[in-house]
This record gives structure tokens, C-alpha cells and sequence, in this order.
């Protein structure tokens, strides 16, 4: 009996029916069905870890900039070997510059800082109310009421970690201790002031919500010994990548004092993240290599097994290319399902990523994204369809080649030689 032409036909349901048949599992091939049920498993879960993976450091890296890049400027002004910088007059000339959304002028210095639980150095921030309240990241973080009192009565605005830390809370009292303050016959003698601390904010950063606390800038001024001007300018641009388009013009704007951009400044930052995900993209890639290669040895020890029924097939009139594309449809189909199933699963854990991390924490008992360690308080994932795609064209790639030379193989046996000794 001759195979009916009209199956020939490349990928025809007769093909496909043969190479489905192939993978499920008989008495005579068990362990063939194992090998492709574990290929199936490494592509499903090195797709699954890769989209995952690469989601989060996407997520880490946007987060940290984010929040980073919100409490700091894109560009800073320092006031270099000039002792004052005139805010008044180099904020007058960068506000002329089309596309700046702020110049905010700052007086920043180390200080000792004491609560009623301990003492700790935190990085105080002279800051006017008006400016805070541009700052979105921080505004939005501020306790209720926190930016009018500021705006008033004074006092300071720390960070909620950084209170906690402290043992303080709204209303109570902290100490601010200044390296260098009155000169006196026995030297410099250190400056310390009580302030009540009237708001906190969090902006989802533990190294900022844990060490950073707001004054008045005036305040500041004179806590510091600061004079009329400021310790430095920070300048933010509608985007951060944009930033080489504006530096010449903010150079001119201060001419005397050094600019610093934003890469500059997270140059060291910016390099590790970059590393890290370039190397976690290799190491993972491995796996769905792994995964590739024992496809490899499922399909050879398929055509091995099935000899016979090639041999059938062909004194049937199946022709080479048919038996080839039954065995490239048997292993391929084990690529496609587990990259297709590992991507889906990928996709889900990163859109619940950070209520699975709560729920490990919890079974766990143990803190599995600490704050203080990753700098964030929650575990982020950012997915990127151009990467997931990626990922997902790698993947079937990988499949794909794989199986090439099992079919080879297959459609080059001789089908006199496989039934002489039947």
C-alpha cells in the first residue's frame, strides 16, 4: 500500500499525526519519553528563569535610578575653589535654559544626628519648602501635614527608617551636631541645635530613608556656616538620557564652578548593574543550551528506536524529506511547548513577584529582599517585550537546531539495511 500523495504535501496532518505519535509514551520507549519529558522541563524552566531574571534586573536597575535620579539631580553645580556659590544669579541664568524643569539650590553637610534610642551621621539637606515640594518622589512621600509645617514653624524632615531608627516620631525633639562650628581659644568647638522634627518621607530607598534628614535652607545656612550662598545646585532635565544637549549651556550658566552629570556620578553603579545582567543572561542561557542538547540525544535514541518504522514508512513511499520533517515536528514541538509554557510562567511570577517574595519571607522566616542590602524596600520586576521576545526567538532557535541532525539522521537511513535482519 502506497501513501495517498495528497499527504505529502510538506507538514500534512499525516506528518504531523506520525510525529505527535512518536512522543507519547509506549512500553518500548520509555526511556526516550523520559529524556524528552526532561528536555521539556530544562527549556520550560531556563525560559521561565531568563524572563524572570532579566525582568528583575530591569526592574532594579529602573527603580534605583528612578529613585536615585528623583532625590538627586541630573546635573550638580559645586561651588569648586569658590567659596560661595550665588544661587541667586546662577539659578536666574539656568532658569533662561529651555528644558529645565529645576535648578534647586542646596546646602548639604555631614552631621551627628541623636534621638531618644541612639545617635547616628546622616546627610542633612538645606532645602526651601517650594523646592522640596517640586522633588515628586519625596513630596509624595511626605507624612500628612509634613510640607506646610516646614513651610512654617521649621524643623526637620527625616526619612521614615531613619526615625524609626531614632525612636522619634512627629512632634519630638532630635540633635544635630555639626563638625565644625564657633572658633574659640581651644580650637574649633562643634555646633549642636535641637530641632522638632515636624514630617518624614519615604521614597522607597532604604540607604535614603535611612541617613538623609531636611532643614530650611536658611537654617541650614547658618547651621553650617554656610554664608549667603549654597553648597551646590541640582539641575533636572524633562529626561535624563538627554543630558549631553545641556551641559555646554549649563556649563556657561557657571562658568567658575565644576559640573557633574548624573552617569558621572552612578558611573561605578550603572557599570555593576550592566555586568551583572549581561553575565546572569550568559549563565542562564546555559540552561536552555542543556536543555537543547538533550533534545538532541532524545531524538537520536528515537530514530535508533525507530528504525523499523522509518524503514516502513519509506518502502511506503514516504520520501526523505517527509521522514525528516516528522522527526523535526516531533522534537521541535518539545522547544515550542516549553518555551511557549516557561514564558507564560515567567510572565505571571514577575506580575506577582513581589506578594511571592512576602509569601517565601513568611514560610521562610527569614528576609529575602533586605533593604538594606538591595537598597529598595520591594523586590521590582520591569518586563520588556523587546527582551522577552528575545529570549523567546533564542529559545526556539536553540530547539530548532537541535533537532536538525536527529532528522538528518532519520531521513538518511537506508531502509534495505534497517529491515534486512527483521
Amino acid at each position: 500500500m502506497m501513501l495517498d500523495p495528497d499527504k505529502a504535501r510538506a507538514f500534512s496532518g499525516f506528518e504531523r499525526k506520525v510525529a505527535f505519535r512518536y512522543l507519547r509514551p509506549a512500553n518500548t520507549e520509555g526511556f526516550v519519553s523520559v529524556i524528552a519529558a526532561l528536555s521539556f522541563l530544562g527549556i520550560m524552566l531556563g525560559v521561565a528563569t531568563l524572563v524572570v531574571v532579566m525582568s528583575v534586573m530591569n526592574g532594579f536597575r529602573t527603580e534605583l535610578l528612578d529613585r536615585i535620579l528623583g532625590v538627586n539631580g541630573h546635573f550638580v553645580v559645586y561651588q569648586g575653589n569658590i567659596q560661595v556659590l550665588d544661587d541667586a544669579t546662577v539659578t536666574r541664568r539656568l532658569d533662561d535654559i529651555n528644558g529645565l524643569v529645576a535648578a534647586i539650590p542646596l546646602v548639604d553637610g555631614q552631621a551627628l544626628v541623636s534621638g531618644a534610642r541612639t545617635s547616628r551621621g546622616v546627610l542633612v539637606r538645606g532645602i526651601k519648602a517650594f523646592d522640596l515640594d517640586r522633588l515628586a518622589i519625596l513630596s509624595e512621600g511626605l507624612s500628612e501635614g509634613a510640607l506646610d509645617a516646614f513651610a512654617l514653624n521649621g524643623g526637620v524632615i527625616t526619612g521614615s527608617r531613619l526615625a524609626t531608627a531614632l525612636g522619634v516620631t512627629v512632634g519630638d525633639s532630635i540633635t544635630l551636631l555639626a563638625p565644625e562650628g564657633a572658633n574659640t581659644p581651644f580650637g574649633i568647638a562643634p555646633r549642636y541645635l535641637s530641632f522638632p522634627v515636624v514630617g518624614t518621607f519615604e521614597v522607597g530607598m532604604a540607604e535614603i530613608d535611612t541617613n538623609v534628614l531636611f532643614l530650611p535652607l536658611e537654617t541650614a545656612q547658618r547651621f553650617f556656616n554656610a554664608g549667603p550662598g549654597v553648597s551646590q545646585i541640582e539641575i533636572f532635565i524633562e529626561n535624563p538620557e538627554n543630558i549631553d544637549q545641556f551641559r555646554e549651556q549649563i556649563q556657561n550658566a557657571a562658568p567658575n564652578h565644576p559640573v557633574a552629570d548624573w552617569k558621572q556620578s552612578n558611573a561605578t553603579l550603572q557599570g555593576a548593574l550592566e555586568v551583572e545582567r549581561n553575565v546572569m543572561f550568559l549563565i542562564l542561557t546555559m540552561i536552555v543550551l542543556v536543555a537543547a542538547l538533550n533534545i538532541v540525544s532524545g531524538m537520536i535514541m528515537l530514530v535508533k528506536d525507530k528504525n523499523k518504522d522509518i524503514a516502513v514508512l519509506r518502502a511506503m513511499g514516504a520520501t526523505k524529506g517527509a521522514i525528516l520533517r516528522i522527526f523535526f515536528l516531533a522534537g521541535a514541538s518539545i522547544g515550542i511547548s516549553g518555551t511557549l509554557i516557561g514564558c507564560a510562567i515567567g510572565i505571571l511570577f514577575c506580575q506577582n513577584i513581589e506578594t511571592l517574595r512576602q509569601w517565601l519571607s513568611r514560610l521562610s522566616g527569614t528576609e529575602l529582599f533586605s533593604p538594606e542590602v538591595y537598597y529598595l524596600t520591594q523586590l521590582p520586576a520591569k518586563m520588556d517585550a523587546s527582551e522577552i521576545i528575545g529570549v523567546v526567538l533564542m529559545a526556539l532557535t536553540l530547539s530548532f537546531f537541535a533537532t536538525l541532525y536527529p532528522s538528518w539522521r532519520a531521513a538518511s537511513l537506508d531502509p534495505v539495511q534497517a529491515l534486512r535482519y527483521e
